[in-house]
């Protein structure tokens, strides 16, 4: 059995993503997006045991209690994110490696009308996809690009903080569930008393954070978000059916005056190896607005397909571009679009 530093390390050094330790399994780690075996032995319960208390520490007993437990850290000199959690009695750990630096935006493959969200002064920005779609990068190199451009307070609201910003111009103050305040709503409904310019809230996963998230970009606030959805109408939905029947409406009137634009993302594979980003861009048109108030979301993909002329993208038209590009195969287009057949059709 190798130490985490030495698991940590090597994943670092190999470009891993992300470090697996279960017992009775070998150590493992994700390249790619594929998990690989790190060594061949496996890990016996008592490894695992001793992995975790040396990761856990004094919090190792909240661990036997509750049954999982979150924290973030630096080993081998690498910031990680880190959650041990309990399986058939027997801790495990998935970590999470961070990159320690920020990219620049043009950097990440993204549509070029991203940029102009760093010129905001108010409204909500959602980034949206599946875990480990690369949300957190993105939000973070939109927020350093603000922070190198603009004289604004930057308020995080994150579970761990994942890339710790540098101020420039900006003054930034990153808050950790858990550890600087209680929850994303009580964290949230505290910064609108901070003074912030532009709030990052890790995650919008109940009505409280949404409320307040809304009420923020409503009284002038720029309100960077995530969700766990494939795209900019999944979103828009997601949203509103977190609300009661009754309050649904009103939502939607709300949401359709505040929402500037979905950002949602997939990493695909890469011919000859790595992964590539994949983007939908749906930036809120008057159009758009109407659609949203009306209840109208299955129509949304369409008014996003017909709108590159200010810079919006379906997902299905990102990937034909990829292909179009030689960056993936056809076959990789087809696997991750939302409708197969354009794909088939385009993708030439």
């Amino acid at each position: 059995m190798m130490m985490i530093e030495d698991y940590v390390a090597k994943a670092k050094q190999d470009g891993a993503s992300d470090v697996h330790l279960i017992c009775d399994l070998p150590p493992k780690y994700r390249l790619d997006g594929q998990l690989q075996n790190m060594e061949e032995e496996p890990l016996t319960q008592d490894d695992c045991i001793y992995l975790s208390k040396w990761l856990a520490g004094d919090a190792y007993e909240t661990l036997e209690k509750v049954g999982e437990l979150d924290l973030a850290g630096t080993y081998a000199g690498n910031r990680c994110r880190v959650h041990i959690f309990k399986q058939q009695g027997v801790p495990s750990i998935a970590l999470r490696l961070l990159s320690e630096h920020i990219p620049k935006l043009d950097t990440l493959g993204l549509p070029p009308a991203v940029y102009g969200l760093t010129e905001l002064h108010k409204g909500i920005v959602l980034v949206t996809g599946e875990t480990g779609s690369g949300k957190s990068t993105t939000l973070a190199a939109l927020l350093d690009s603000i922070n190198h451009t603009h004289r604004s307070h930057i308020v995080t609201l994150e579970d761990p903080v994942e890339y710790v910003y540098k101020p420039d111009l900006c003054a930034i103050n990153q808050r950790e569930i858990g550890k600087d305040t209680q929850s994303f709503a009580a964290g949230l409904r505290a910064s609108l008393r901070e003074d912030p310019n532009v709030i990052l809230i890790g995650e919008m996963r109940d009505r409280d954070t949404i409320e307040t998230a809304i009420t923020a970009a409503e009284t002038g606030h720029l309100v960077f978000g995530t969700l766990h959805t494939g795209s900019a109408s999944d979103s828009i939905d997601r949203i509103v059916q977190v609300f009661p029947e009754g309050m649904q409406t009103q939502i939607r009137l709300q949401l359709s005056m505040c929402l500037v634009a979905v950002l949602t993302q997939q990493l695909v594979q890469k011919k000859g190896g790595g992964r590539v980003l994949a983007c939908e861009f749906m930036l809120v048109t008057d159009a758009i607005r109407n659609l949203i108030r009306s209840g109208n979301t299955p129509q949304i993909a369409n008014a996003v397909a017909t709108s590159n002329a200010i810079g919006g993208m379906s997902m299905d038209q990102a990937l034909v571009r990829l292909v179009r590009g030689g960056l993936i195969t056809r076959e990789t287009a087809i696997h991750y679009a939302h409708d197969p057949s354009y794909v088939k059709k385009n993708a030439m």
